[in-house]
């Protein structure tokens, strides 16, 4: 056997070890208990929660059932990939100033450092009543408004909607549009700025 799948092998049993233990425990079960129900010594349970021996397929659907769950179960999360997922707090959005933007007007950006190629921009937008002349925004792709607080008059194109809490407005973002009258301010909604996929990528 390899140093790797040596390695991967110990990860295994260390995982599994751990696993068994703390399903073992959510169910306030002694180990004496369980390697009863499994029909296997304590000392090998023991070591396999301990990660000082392998076991074979068979000992672990015993060991699942012992422990009232699927032996697809204990495999659930190993191997799982890290993931990556970008964390704001809130506040802290990167506040930025988008053209077009007038005094009045808060964009933070929710997430950033999205690779070469833009696929999406998610801005949290404040207004509030200093607010005197409204901007008109056009850019590629696709925009997607949620209300979260105050009520809007918003156009786009020719057609104006009015929008309050919990309602949504998804549209083509070439078109002309932006806010064209303030109804109850403060007013609070999410910007979901989707862009096309550059020529060629697909």
């Amino acid at each position: 056997m390899s140093s790797l799948e040596q390695n991967q092998s110990g990860n295994l049993e260390r995982y599994l070890g751990n696993t068994i233990r703390e399903l073992r425990q959510q169910h306030g079960l002694t180990i004496a208990e369980v390697a009863d129900r499994a029909d296997i010594s304590r000392g090998m349970l023991s070591k396999i929660e301990n990660a000082q021996t392998a076991t074979s397929l068979e000992t672990l659907s015993r060991l699942s059932q012992a422990l009232g769950v699927s032996l697809a179960r204990l495999f659930r999360h190993y191997d799982v990939p890290d993931g990556g997922a970008q964390l704001v707090k809130d506040g802290e959005g990167m506040e930025v100033v988008r053209k077009g933007t007038k005094r009045g007007h808060t964009y933070h950006l929710l997430s950033y450092d999205q690779g070469p190629t833009k696929q999406f921009e998610p801005f949290l937008i404040t207004i509030d009543k200093e607010s005197e002349v409204f901007p008109t925004f056009e850019h590629p792709g696709t925009e997607f408004i949620y209300m979260l607080e105050g009520k809007i008059e918003y156009r786009h194109g020719q057609n104006t909607y009015v929008l309050s809490p919990g309602d949504s407005l998804t549209f083509r973002g070439e078109i002309p549009h932006g806010p064209e009258k303030l109804i109850k301010c403060p007013i609070r909604f999410l910007s979901i700025l989707m862009y096309p996929p550059p020529p060629g990528s697909t």
